[in-house]
């Protein structure tokens, strides 16, 4: 079996205008040459991504999703700005087309290259296994290169007012504190609380301004197939800007459950970061701190920002399925992560 994620037909409702598609990809990009074919990656849960075949050539395209989105997200423009600014100093897809005609899928999208690789989901793909030590190795690629990418200077590479680091991190909390209040249904917990903690623990003056990628994770970097402990390519720009690297790090690692969690924290796992020898939490604070020099401790109110800011993107994105914005059954099952991380915030706040 494969180790590399597959394309498959795309979604009901989420299909793409080939014929536009195609006339566009030619115009854009002159050397291509041969029949379209379009095909949906089928694990993301924002932003739609497909994969374009066009004679021996492979792209992918990147597009908002249909239905309600917040007004700052899904933007396609950034997302294409920071590739270009990056590609040649960090691993991520070199960026090929970008438009904002909405006359031709509905929404601005780009084209991107193809990075072949293997991209690990809930639970490694059959055909892979790791032994603890080369788990841990692969931890400290993982954190190696988030601290490489906090490191750049974010002035010299082209993204000097990409974002504004000042007060970012009242922003985030407020701005989330918001978007949740906005996405809540019926069936969702108020969280007040935990606004509450987050608004009153807001640590003061940040740490320094860095390009972050807002979603750093297993499933979004590519591994070699080769050598499976290193990383190729970092996907996923959609959230990136200039603002504070704990953040990003507390961001992280309110997706990370480790062997250790409480069962229900474990059903809401999605990277294998449970496997023997992966880092706990804790670990990769530390490593973090000593790959960029930030002190990383106290790490709790980062953590429990990151709990709430993921409680604010399942909550989005179940908002849409409540409402029947999309068709996607995958999306019925958020509503019980978004009640889960609500209770592992209120437990971090507690031990503090």
């Amino acid at each position: 079996m494969s180790l590399i994620d597959s394309a498959k037909t795309p979604r009901e409702g989420e299909e793409l205008d080939k014929a536009r598609v195609e006339e566009f990809l030619k115009d854009a990009i002159p050397e291509l040459s041969g029949e379209l074919s379009v095909l949906q990656f089928p694990s993301g849960h924002s932003n739609l991504t497909y994969l374009l075949k066009v004679g021996d050539t492979d792209l992918v395209l990147r597009r908002p999703p249909f239905g309600r989105k917040a007004k700052s997200a899904h933007d396609m423009g950034r997302e294409y700005r920071i590739l270009s600014a990056l590609h040649p100093h960090f691993p991520c897809p070199k960026p090929l087309a970008y438009t904002e005609d909405e006359s031709i899928l509905g929404a601005p999208f780009y084209v991107m290259e193809k990075i072949e690789g293997i991209i690990l989901r809930k639970d490694l793909p059959e055909g892979l296994s790791l032994s603890p030590p080369e788990a841990r190795d692969l931890c400290g690629e993982l954190v190696g290169l988030h601290a490489k990418l906090h490191n750049l200077d974010h002035e010299k590479i082209g993204l000097a007012g990409f974002g504004k680091p000042e007060g970012y991190i009242e922003r985030q909390v407020r701005g989330w504190s918001r978007r949740y209040r906005d996405a809540r249904t019926p069936d969702a917990p108020a969280a007040e609380g935990v606004m509450e903690w987050l608004e009153k623990n807001m640590p003061r003056g940040g740490t320094r301004a860095a390009v972050i990628h807002g979603d750093y994770k297993f499933d979004n970097v590519i591994l070699d197939p080769a050598n499976p402990l290193k990383i190729i390519g970092v996907l996923d720009w959609e959230m990136a800007t200039i603002g504070d690297p704990l953040m990003d790090l507390g961001s992280s690692l309110a997706y990370w459950v480790q062997a250790d969690d409480p069962e229900e924290f474990q059903a809401v796992r999605m990277m294998p970061t449970n496997l023997p020898g992966m880092m706990t939490r804790d670990e990769i604070v530390g490593l973090y701190a000593e790959k960029t020099g930030i002190s990383a401790r106290p790490f709790t109110f980062y953590l429990v920002f990151g709990l709430f800011r993921l409680m604010g993107i399942a909550q989005q994105i179940y908002y849409r399925y409540y409402h029947g914005q999309t068709k996607d059954k995958r999306f019925e099952q958020f509503i019980f992560a978004v009640h889960i991380l609500e209770k592992a915030a209120m437990q971090e706040m507690k031990k503090a």
